[in-house]
């Protein structure tokens, strides 16, 4: 009987099921993830496909960017701010507030700022850098307080120069406490008592800085200014500040964030409109002593036309109750300009207790000089 050989062929098993499309999907997502963490964000639509709360949300699940090391000149800098930060601040026997009037010439309120500073010799001083020509005063306080001055562009880093040249000659008086930047067509808006004692009273300087990721905020920056200055560092706010001693001494010190600005934000610069003065200040604050600012500017501002500039008030706008309106402002309000136009409210706190914003006010033609003269009298009572 012969044997039977079976023969065993290859087992043929049934093709499996791959789940393509949830490795392409888990693929995709690992892919976008990864993108955000290591190319910052441009525009903030994106986010929301994964989040109601945007990149933040993102950002904040995502681990740290790994710290980076310093460069040599990064270095010098932060040293420098340390200590000035540190030192106790100088005490004065007779504490001044410092009043610094840029302008292209002649002071067309002048008249009002005498009413203002009548009664208070040896509580403040008045320094003027008039860009185009030689002021003439009318007032003994304004009276041989010119500085040196040189030609100012406006949003060219000239404007900033001009800020750090008034800082110089007020640091020279070592009585100067506070120092506030004001131009032509600012007007106080309280007696100066008020004024003198929001200020010198309190251990902040009043810089207004925000974040806006819009065109008109960190479409503005440029590469250029890595690593020192990234695009996350970089803030938008009025030019309009009030700083303290410390923070005046730190803005004279500062080279390499100041040449970062002078060299790379400028108008027209690779097809960007990056205004230096209203970039600079806001964003080397944030980065070095964010909680030592207001994040707001007792300046007062209307923008609310959505224009190149500021509203400005004819003599007919002036009012009591534009005034009164103006004083009873105790939250800031900033408005990102992306298309999201988000409105960014905080309220404005002096020493932890919610107060009115504003100090002074800004734009003035000076046709409303009379009408200002005439309500100066009920100022301590707006």
């Amino acid at each position: 009987m012969g044997v039977m050989q079976i023969v065993l062929g290859p087992r043929h098993r049934p093709p499996l099921k791959k789940p393509v499309w949830i490795i392409v999907l888990l693929s995709l997502f690992c892919m976008l993830l990864i993108s955000a963490y290591v190319y910052p964000r441009k525009s903030y639509s994106a986010c929301y496909v994964f989040s109601s709360r945007g990149c933040k949300a993102l950002t904040d699940w995502l681990p740290p960017m790994p710290a980076r090391e310093y460069t040599d000149q990064e270095i010098a800098s932060r040293v420098v701010i340390k200590e000035i930060l540190s030192m106790p601040p100088t005490q004065s026997r007779n504490p001044k507030l410092a009043f610094m009037f840029l302008t292209r010439g002649s002071l067309p309120f002048e008249k009002l700022w005498h009413k203002f500073f009548h009664g208070h010799e040896g509580r403040f001083s008045v320094y003027v850098h008039a860009s185009k020509e030689k002021p003439v005063h009318v007032s003994r306080y304004f009276l041989n307080q010119d500085i040196h001055s040189e030609k100012v562009v406006w949003g060219k880093i000239s404007m900033v120069d001009a800020e750090r040249r008034l800082l110089a000659n007020a640091l020279n008086d070592p009585d100067n406490q506070h120092f506030v930047l004001l131009s032509d067509s600012c007007v106080p808006l309280y007696k100066f008592d008020y004024v003198y004692n929001y200020l010198i009273d309190t251990n902040i300087s009043y810089i207004d800085s925000f974040e806006d990721p819009g065109p008109h905020g960190n479409g503005r920056f440029s590469e250029h200014m890595l690593p020192e200055i990234e695009m996350r560092d970089f803030r938008k706010g009025a030019q309009w500040f009030s700083v303290k001693r410390q923070h005046a001494l730190i803005v004279m010190a500062d080279s390499l964030y100041y040449s970062k600005f002078r060299d790379y934000c400028k108008p027209g610069l690779d097809g960007r409109n990056c205004i230096a003065d209203e970039h600079y200040i806001p964003t080397f604050f944030s980065m070095i002593d964010p909680g030592g600012i207001a994040n707001w500017s007792v300046t007062h501002v209307d923008w609310s036309e959505a224009k190149w500039h500021p509203k400005s008030y004819r003599a007919q706008d002036v009012t009591y109750e534009l005034l009164k309106d103006i004083t009873s402002i105790n939250t800031s309000v900033h408005v990102t300009s992306d298309e999201r136009k988000e409105r960014q409210v905080r309220p404005c706190l002096w020493n932890g207790v919610q107060r009115p914003c504003y100090l002074f006010a800004r734009k003035f033609y000076p046709e409303a000089l009379d009408n200002l003269m005439l309500l100066f009298s009920s100022y301590q009572t707006i």
